[in-house]
C-alpha cells in the first residue's frame, strides 16, 4: 500500500473531494486526520473508516487553528508526511454583494489557513520529506462573476504554492504543488446548483462545452488522480499548478453552439 504507516492531514475531509481523498488515502494504509466544520459529518466518515483515524473539527478562520490542527496530528500519529489543503469558503457572491466581512473571512479560511498549516507542519514535513498538495480552482485566473472574493483566494493561493515550491523544495525537501480544479458533482455542487434554480436532474443535461466526456468529473476521480502527489510518487516534481479539468483551461476557445 502506498501510504502504510505514513500520517496525512486533510482539511475540509468530511464531505465531498476531501472526504473522498481521505478514504482512499485510508484505504492505502494512511493515518488520517479527518477534518470538518460539522462534528457529524466528521464522526461519520471516521466511523465508516474506523482505525487509524483522528476526528477534528477546527474553525479554520481562527488563526490558531493550524498550530491546533498540526500538533494533534502529531500527538495521534507521531509523524505527517503529506498535507492537503481542501477545505475551502465557496460564497457565491458578485461584486455588490460582497462585504468587508466576507472578504476577510473567506481569505481567512481559503489562504491564509493553508498558509500558516504548511508553516507549522514544515519541521514534520521535513523531516519525513514529505508533500502538500493545494486544492485551487481554474477560478483563480479569472472566475465567475457571481465568485469573485472565492476565485481571488485562489488566485493567492496559485502564487502561495509557486512561491513555496521553489523555497521548500529547495531547503526542506518538502515538495508542494497545486490541483486547479474544474467543475465536480460533489454534493455541494448539486444542491447549490439546485437552490439556484436549476432541475434535480441538472447533471445530466450539462452542455458538452462543459463535460465534453458526457457528464462532470466525480470526487472519486480526484481522489484517484491526487494519490500519487499525496504519496510522493510525483517527486521531485515542486511549484507545480496542474489544472485537472476536462479540456484546456487557458486559452480555449471552445466551438460556438
Amino acid at each position: 500500500m502506498k501510504l502504510s504507516g505514513q500520517t496525512v492531514l486533510i482539511t475540509g475531509s468530511a464531505t465531498g473531494i476531501g472526504e473522498a481523498m481521505a478514504r482512499l488515502c485510508h484505504a492505502q494504509g494512511a493515518n488520517l486526520v479527518i477534518h470538518g466544520k460539522e462534528k457529524e459529518e466528521v464522526r461519520r466518515v471516521a466511523a465508516d473508516l474506523g482505525e487509524r483515524v483522528l476526528e477534528r473539527t477546527d474553525d479554520l478562520s481562527d488563526p490558531t487553528s493550524p498550530d491546533r490542527l498540526v500538533e494533534a496530528a502529531i500527538d495521534a500519529f507521531g509523524r505527517l508526511d503529506a498535507l492537503v489543503n481542501n477545505a475551502a469558503m465557496i460564497t457565491r457572491k458578485d461584486l455588490d454583494a460582497s462585504s468587508p466581512v466576507q472578504f476577510d473571512y473567506d481569505f481567512a479560511v481559503n489562504t491564509r489557513a493553508p498558509l500558516f498549516l504548511i508553516k507549522a507542519a514544515l519541521p514534520h514535513l521535513t523531516e519525513a520529506k514529505g508533500n502538500i498538495l493545494n486544492i485551487g480552482s481554474i477560478n483563480s485566473y479569472c472566475g465567475e462573476r457571481n465568485l469573485v472574493v472565492y476565485s481571488m483566494t485562489k488566485g493567492a493561493m496559485l502564487t502561495m504554492t509557486r512561491n513555496l515550491g521553489d523555497t521548500l523544495h529547495r531547503e526542506n525537501g518538502v515538495c508542494v504543488n497545486q490541483f486547479n480544479l474544474g467543475w465536480v458533482l460533489s454534493p455541494n455542487e448539486i444542491t447549490s446548483k439546485i437552490a439556484e434554480g436549476l432541475p434535480e436532474d441538472w447533471p445530466d443535461k450539462v452542455p458538452a462545452t462543459f463535460a465534453p466526456c458526457g457528464r462532470i468529473m466525480l470526487p472519486e476521480e480526484i481522489a484517484r488522480i491526487a494519490l500519487p502527489w499525496i504519496a510522493g510518487d510525483t517527486r521531485p516534481v515542486s511549484g507545480s499548478v496542474i489544472d485537472v479539468e476536462q479540456f484546456p483551461v487557458i486559452g480555449r476557445n471552445p466551438v460556438k453552439e
